[in-house]
């Protein structure tokens, strides 16, 4: 054989094992895109249920949301006329029951001086302690001293 032919021979063989090589890369290529395509399939029956289920979710979300506002701007309209109602009842009642407490105060105090001994009388009352003479306790201590109102 000459050299001519063993190249020949050589690149017809290189040829053959090219083209085999290139046979089982499309023969795997084929498989794997039958295996891609069965998956998407498969993936894209379970994602369409599980889409409509949420968009059932959401829709429902959003209903709740809506009463929730409503409920919330009820409540905010119940806080405000009780906050009006509350002012109106101080503003009406509020004085009037501050100067009726006032007067009865008044009164208790005028009618319990009248039961009191004597200032003189009080005066008189000593203490003995070890010894020394005492003034007497004093009662009313906080009626000669102004409130800090």
């Amino acid at each position: 054989m000459s050299g001519g032919e063993v190249a020949g021979i050589l690149v017809a063989v290189f040829w053959a094992i090219l083209v085999s090589f290139l046979a089982l890369v499309l023969v795997r290529l084929a498989q794997t895109l039958k295996a891609t395509t069965k998956m998407v399939a498969e993936v894209s029956e379970q994602a369409v249920p599980l889409l409509a289920d949420a968009s059932a979710t959401v829709r429902s979300a959003h209903t709740q949301l809506a009463r929730v506002d409503a409920i919330a701007s009820d409540v905010q309209e119940v806080t405000a006329n009780a906050s009006a109602l509350s002012s109106t009842v101080s503003s009406a009642f509020g004085g009037p029951l501050v100067k009726m407490a006032a007067f009865g105060y008044g009164v208790r105090r005028a009618i319990g001086k009248k039961g009191e001994e004597a200032p003189a009388a009080r005066r008189a009352e000593r203490t003995v302690v070890l010894g020394r003479t005492l003034p007497g306790a004093r009662r009313g201590g906080r009626r000669n001293r102004r409130s800090k109102d």
